[in-house]
């Protein structure tokens, strides 16, 4: 006897019920890696649209097809949020030598900094001072800098296993090296990419001249990890040898770009917000598959994997698409005023910026209280080799929403390769994994699941967990 439509629908729902966590995390996991849209979603975003600068065309491409697909997933809510953005372009490719006392050159690979200055028409030509860091520089002082490159050579530390630490270890010359250069009159600096492998690969990133006038300014240029090694080597036996290197990046006047943005409204506590999200924009060297369209894809897919699970969430659900996270911040720090300005409770934050590859768990910026109960369902993660729930950072652009109440967090993949694709040429989609994108996918939809489930409140002595 066929059973009417409203007594399946009851039935369906009971089991839902009646899941364990346990088993409603085998439902997810299940379901991304059989029937996920991120890859899919992330080989039109690469490979269709791009690298997309802020500022950009391709940037409003993004825009308009995360959009359209978030859209489609019937969500109660989809609204673009404006906001302005620097726009700055990289102009012609760059060209680099070193050029020996002798007359000879050797070309070498580089890339400008974003926010960098264009070199002189025609470039600039100068002897070169190497240093590792901001003391060294300091000590060698006006006298024997002014009128030179400076060339920042420090590596990332490579015993680090937390690759993450060993980039913080160095990015200040990136990001510093040109404001420090040019208060003591160098014409130029090139910097030693953060990159962990020796390779060919120049790899950009944010620079800044602070307060700097206008004539203390001078172009910034990243050079790759190959080549940094051969320029000291060249140095070391000839103390005389210049570099020449031309680029014609510029500044534009900001222009109005977009967070996209969907939700989920809660069935109990819709004033009460979780939100899993990524940066839109990425850098214009690859097309920004790993930095960090795989984050963006992978968020998206949460909302979607909650739906397709048959979760129906208790807190309003929201994905959010942050522009310019890459030379800015300036799509985090609205987000956070307008829901500041609107009296919003967003209770946890969660964003993906780290890459596509394997998950291995989370960090919480939490107090002590929440962050116990949060690592009482690290049992929950273990058949899927999610081991690592630990007290940290977060994320750049989900650091604004931070209260002393509420938790942000952000998902960790395996870290070891990152930096060979990080604001790099290579940062391409044939170098995320189909299936560590869907892991991940699954892992930030479970953790949200209990997130929603359990709230953030310490545990209770009647709250248990359905293991």
């Amino acid at each position: 006897m066929k059973q009417p439509i409203w007594l399946l629908l009851l039935l369906f729902a009971l089991n839902i019920q009646a899941q364990t966590d346990a088993e409603t995390l085998r439902t997810i996991y299940t379901t991304s890696l059989t029937n996920g849209k991120s890859y899919e979603w992330l080989d039109y975003l690469s490979n269709q649209i791009g690298g997309r600068l802020s500022g950009s065309l391709n940037a409003e491409k993004a825009v308009q097809y995360t959009k359209e697909e978030l859209e489609k997933l019937g969500l109660d809510k989809v609204w673009l949020q404006p906001v302005m953005v620097p726009k700055w372009v990289r102009g012609t490719k760059e060209y680099a030598f070193i050029e020996a006392s002798s007359g000879t050159t050797t070309t070498v690979n580089i890339c400008a900094l974003g926010g960098s200055i264009a070199t002189p028409y025609g470039g600039v030509k100068a002897p070169v001072v190497e240093v590792n860091d901001f003391d060294e520089l300091k000590a060698l002082g006006k006298e024997k800098v002014a009128g030179k490159i400076v060339f920042f050579n420090r590596p990332m530390q490579p015993d680090l296993i937390q690759t993450f630490e060993a980039y913080g270890g160095c990015v200040n010359q990136r990001y510093a090296g040109a404001m420090e250069a040019g208060k003591l009159g160098a014409v130029g600096v090139i910097v030693r990419s953060m990159n962990l492998r020796l390779d060919d690969l120049p790899h950009t990133g944010s620079m800044s001249y602070g307060d700097l006038p206008n004539s203390q300014r001078i172009p910034s240029a990243a050079i790759s990890t190959n080549d940094a090694e051969k320029l000291s080597g060249m140095l070391a036996l000839d103390k005389n040898l210049k570099f020449f290197f031309n680029q014609t990046c510029q500044q534009m006047k900001e222009v109005q770009s977009y967070n996209v943005i969907g939700e989920i409204t809660g069935s109990e506590f819709p004033n009460e917000y979780i939100i899993v999200g990524g940066h839109l924009d990425s850098w214009d060297l690859g097309d920004g598959s790993h930095d960090d369209g795989a984050g963006c894809v992978q968020s998206m897919d949460v909302l979607r994997l909650l739906t397709e699970s048959g979760i129906k969430p208790k807190r309003s659900i929201r994905v959010v698409l942050f522009m310019n996270e890459e030379n800015g911040l300036r799509g985090a720090t609205k987000y956070a005023e307008v829901a500041k300005q609107k009296g919003e409770n967003h209770i946890f934050s969660l964003e993906s910026d780290a890459g596509g590859f394997t998950p291995r768990g989370f960090s919480f910026d939490c107090s002590d209280a929440v962050f116990n109960k949060i690592e009482s369902w690290r049992s929950l993660f273990k058949p899927y080799l999610i081991h690592y729930f630990e007290k940290g950072g977060s994320g750049a652009d989900v650091g604004p929403l931070k209260t002393d109440t509420n938790v942000c967090a952000g998902l960790r993949p395996d870290s070891q390769r990152y930096f060979d694709h990080h604001h790099a040429a290579n940062d391409t989609f044939e170098h995320v994994n189909k299936r560590e994108l869907e892991l991940g996918a699954a892992t930030m939809t479970s953790l949200v699941y209990l997130i929603d489930k359990y709230g953030i409140s310490p545990i209770s002595n009647n709250e248990e967990l359905k293991d």
